[in-house]
C-alpha cells in the first residue's frame, strides 16, 4: 500500500481562492497519482460532506474530507495558502488545508494514521512547522510523522523526538505545576503525575506509598464521546482538545472516539466511576444508555474542539448541583444513524418505516399461505373447521385448510407488529410492550391498519415522555422491565379503548367501504396514483406507504382491497422489467455495468422487487424515474380498469394463478413495461449527441450510438 501522503501531494503555494477551488486543486493531484478514480464524483462527495458542516477550524486550518467509492486508498493532500481560504471557521480563513480522502471501506490501519494527524493539528509546534516548511518532501515527512516538528539539525532523530516530547507539555501546563521550560526532565515528570493526582493531593501523600492517597482527594473524572459524520478528523481533534483541557484543569478525561474505524468501548468500570459525561458529536452516540444517570453535557463536535474548557467547567457545575441529564438514554433504533438536525417529518418517516419493515415478513408469510390455500381449496376454504379438530391426511381440502389457518394466524400479527415496532423505532425496547398492546386493541375494536399505526405512535410518544422524567437512582433498575411497561400499557390501552379507538375504527370502516365501492373512473385514478407512488422512489418511503396501504386492506379483504393489492404489485414490477427491456433493446445507450444489471433486473422485476431499478435511477435519475413513474401509472390504471384482484401480498409472476383476470393482469404489466422502456430509451437517446458518439469508447460498446427515434 502506498504512503498516506507523498511530496507530489503537497502544494506549498496553493493559489486557490475558494474552498471548492482548493479541494479541486488538491484532488487533481490525487487523481494524477491514481488515488482518485473519478475526480468529479469525488469532489461531489467532498461537497456533500462540506454541506453537512463547515470543515474550518480555529487556528487557520481547513480539513475538507469524505469517504468515497471513488478513492482507491486512504490519501491525504496538503496545501498552504498565502492569502487564506474561507472554510467557515469562526476565527477567519485557513492557510493550512488538508484534503483527506478515505475509501468507502477504509482499513483501520490507515484510519488510525488519519486520527493521529487530526490529533497533531491541535499541537502548535506541528502547525508551526508546516507554516515554515520550504520543501514538499519534508512537509510530507512531517505529516506522516517520519520527522519531528522541530527544525532539523545535527542532533540524532531520536534526540530531536525526545526534545519535541519534552517541550509539548510546557505549551499547556496545568495550573498547579511550576515547571520551568529549561528543566526538561521535570517537564517530563510533571504531566505524568498530574494525570493521576493534583499537586495539592501529592503533597499530602507519603512518597513511599502513593497508592494510599485519600479517596477524597481523587480528581474529578469525566468520560467523553466524540464523533462526526465522516469519523475521520473532527472526531479525533475533539478528543485531543478535551484531553488537553482536562490536563490543564486537573481533571481526568477519558475519551471514546466513535470514528470510521469503529470504536473501542470505554472500560465499564471507568464509566461507572465517572463524575460527568461530555458528548461532542454530530451523529448519534452509539450505546448511549451506558451513560444514563450522570451529569451530561451534549454538544456538537466542533464545540469539543473550540471550547473544551467551557464544557469541562459546565459538566462540573452540573455535578455540583446534582443535575442529572435525561438525554443519556438509548437512541431509538431508527435514530442511531440520524444526522443532527433531522426534522420531525424525517424522524416520523423513519419510525413508520420501522414498523412497516418488521411487518412485511408477517405479511409475506401469512398472505402467501392464505393465497395458496385459496388456490388449492377454493375461496370457501375460509369456512373449513379447525384442523386441530378435523384433519384428513389424504384430503387436499384439509391441507388447504391447514395452510389457510396457519396463514391467518401469521396475518393476525400484522397490526400488532406494525404498532409494536413503530413504538420500538421511537423508544427502543421499552416501546414494544405498549406498542403490541395498542396494536392488539386496534384489532379488537376493528380499527385495523390505521388503528395500529396510531397505536404505535401513541405508545412510542408515551414511553418517550416517561423516559424524560427524572427518576431516583434506586428505581432506575426496574424502570425498563416493570414501571415503563406497566404505566405505558395502561395509558395506551385507555386511549385506544375510550378516546381515539372508536373514531379510528369509524374511519377505517369508511375507507373499507370506499374501496369496496370503487368502480369506473375513480378506480382507474386510484390505480394510477398508486402506480406513481410505487415507482417514484423505488422501494423508498412513498413506495412503502402505497404497499402498506394495499396490505392493510388484506386484513379484511373485499373486492376493492383485492383490486388495490393487484394494482400495487403490478406497478411495482414495472421499473426493473422496463430497465431490463431497455438494456436488451438498446444496450448501446447503457454502460457495461448497467447492461449486466439489466440481466438481473428481469428476475427482480418478475419477483416484485422494485429495488432492482435502483442502480439505473442512481446513475440517471432525471430520465429513469419519470419513465418508471409513467409506466407504473399506466399499469396501475389498467389493472384497476380490468378488475384484476390479488389475495397474495407478494410473489410477482409466481402467484399469477392466484390472480383474478390473470391474462389481463399480465397485459397491464406488459403495457406499463413497454411505456417505461420506450420513454427511457427516448430520453437517453436524445442525450447522445454526435460529439458524445465520437468520444465514446469502442470497448464499452457505445462508439456507434445513434439518436433514438
Amino acid at each position: 500500500m502506498s504512503e498516506l501522503i507523498t511530496a507530489e501531494l503537497v502544494d506549498l503555494d496553493l493559489s486557490a481562492e475558494t474552498k471548492d477551488a482548493a479541494a479541486r486543486s488538491l484532488a487533481e493531484r490525487m487523481a494524477a497519482h491514481g488515488r482518485v478514480t473519478d475526480l468529479e464524483g469525488f469532489l461531489a462527495d467532498v461537497a456533500a460532506r462540506e454541506a453537512q458542516m463547515p470543515t474550518g477550524l480555529d487556528g487557520g486550518i481547513g480539513i475538507p474530507h469524505c469517504r468515497s467509492t471513488h478513492v482507491t486508498e486512504p490519501t491525504l493532500a496538503f496545501g498552504r495558502s498565502a492569502s487564506g481560504i474561507d472554510f467557515g471557521a469562526p476565527d477567519g480563513p485557513a492557510d493550512l488545508i488538508f484534503l483527506i480522502a478515505a475509501p468507502a471501506g477504509g482499513d483501520a490501519d490507515h484510519l488510525s494514521i488519519l486520527s493521529t494527524l487530526a490529533r497533531s493539528l491541535m499541537d502548535e509546534s506541528f502547525t508551526g512547522a508546516l507554516r515554515s516548511a520550504t520543501e514538499p518532501e519534508r512537509t510530507a515527512a512531517l505529516i506522516r510523522g517520519d520527522e519531528p516538528a522541530g527544525e532539523p539539525s545535527a542532533q540524532a532523530p531520536a534526540q530531536a523526538q525526545a526534545q519535541a516530547q519534552a517541550q509539548a507539555p510546557a505549551q499547556a501546563p496545568a495550573p498547579e505545576q511550576g515547571t520551568r521550560p529549561e528543566t526538561a526532565p521535570e517537564a517530563e515528570e510533571a504531566p505524568a503525575a498530574s494525570t493521576e493526582v493534583p499537586a495539592e493531593a501529592r503533597s499530602e501523600v507519603p512518597p513511599a506509598a502513593p497508592p494510599e492517597a485519600p479517596s477524597a482527594a481523587a480528581p474529578f473524572r469525566i468520560v467523553a464521546i466524540t464523533s462526526c459524520p465522516t469519523g475521520i478528523a473532527h472526531t479525533y481533534m475533539a478528543a485531543e482538545s478535551l484531553e488537553k483541557a482536562g490536563q490543564a484543569a486537573g481533571v481526568e478525561v477519558s475519551v471514546e472516539t466513535q470514528g470510521s474505524a469503529g470504536f473501542k468501548r470505554l472500560d465499564p468500570q471507568l464509566v461507572r466511576d465517572a463524575d460527568g459525561v461530555i458528548f461532542a458529536h454530530d451523529v448519534e452516540v452509539r450505546e448511549k444508555e451506558r451513560f444514563a444517570g450522570k451529569p451530561t453535557v451534549d454538544v456538537g463536535v466542533k464545540a469539543g474542539i473550540n471550547r473544551p474548557a467551557e464544557l469541562i467547567a459546565e459538566v462540573r457545575q452540573k455535578a455540583e448541583r446534582g443535575e442529572v441529564s435525561g438525554t443519556a438514554r438509548a437512541a431509538a433504533p431508527m435514530d442511531k444513524d440520524a444526522e443532527t438536525g433531522d426534522g420531525f417529518a424525517t424522524r416520523l418517516r423513519k419510525w413508520l418505516m420501522t414498523g412497516v419493515s418488521y411487518m412485511v415478513p408477517f405479511v409475506a408469510a401469512g398472505g402467501l399461505l392464505i393465497a395458496l390455500a385459496f388456490a388449492i381449496g377454493g375461496y370457501t376454504i375460509n369456512k373449513a373447521p379447525s384442523v386441530a379438530e378435523h384433519f384428513v391426511w389424504a384430503d387436499a381440502t384439509s391441507w388447504a385448510a391447514l395452510l389457510f389457518q396457519i396463514g391467518s394466524v401469521a396475518f393476525g400479527f400484522l397490526v400488532p407488529v406494525l404498532a409494536g415496532f413503530i413504538a420500538y423505532g421511537m423508544a427502543d425496547r421499552p416501546g414494544l410492550v405498549p406498542g403490541f398492546v395498542g396494536g392488539a386493541i386496534a384489532l379488537t375494536i376493528n380499527a385495523g391498519f390505521l388503528g395500529g399505526l396510531i397505536a404505535g405512535l401513541i405508545a412510542g410518544a408515551v414511553v418517550m415522555t416517561i423516559q424524560r422524567v427524572a427518576i431516583p437512582p434506586v428505581l432506575r433498575g426496574i424502570m425498563p422491565v416493570v414501571v415503563i411497561p406497566l404505566i405505558s400499557s395502561a395509558i395506551v390501552g385507555f386511549l385506544m379503548f375510550l378516546v381515539v379507538g372508536k373514531p379510528i375504527a369509524a374511519l377505517q370502516k369508511g375507507l373499507t367501504d370506499w374501496l369496496s365501492g370503487l368502480t369506473g373512473a375513480n378506480a382507474i385514478i386510484l390505480g394510477a396514483l398508486l402506480g406513481l407512488m410505487m415507482c417514484f422512489d423505488l422501494g423508498g418511503p412513498l413506495n412503502k406507504v402505497a404497499y402498506a396501504f394495499a396490505v392493510g386492506g388484506l386484513a379484511n379483504p373485499n373486492e376493492g382491497s383485492l383490486k388495490v393489492m393487484a394494482a400495487v404489485m403490478a406497478a411495482g414490477m414495472v421499473p426493473p422489467l422496463a430497465m431490463a427491456l431497455a438494456t436488451t433493446v438498446r444496450g448501446r445507450l447503457f454502460t457495461k455495468a448497467e447492461r449486466e444489471n439489466g440481466k438481473a433486473a428481469w428476475v427482480l422485476g418478475a419477483s416484485f422487487i422494485t429495488e432492482g431499478a435502483i442502480p439505473f435511477a442512481a446513475a440517471d435519475p432525471l430520465r429513469v424515474i419519470p419513465s418508471a413513474m409513467a409506466g407504473g401509472a399506466v399499469t396501475g390504471a389498467l389493472s384497476m380498469a380490468f378488475g384484476c384482484t390479488l389475495r397474495a401480498p407478494h410473489g410477482g409472476i409466481f402467484v399469477v394463478p392466484l390472480i383474478g383476470q390473470p391474462f389481463l393482469y399480465l397485459l397491464a404489466i406488459a403495457a406499463g413495461t413497454g411505456v417505461s422502456a420506450a420513454l427511457v430509451i427516448l430520453l437517453k437517446g436524445l442525450r447522445k449527441t454526435p460529439r458524445t458518439r465520437a468520444a465514446a469508447s469502442p470497448a464499452d460498446g457505445e462508439a456507434e450510438v445513434t439518436v433514438a427515434a
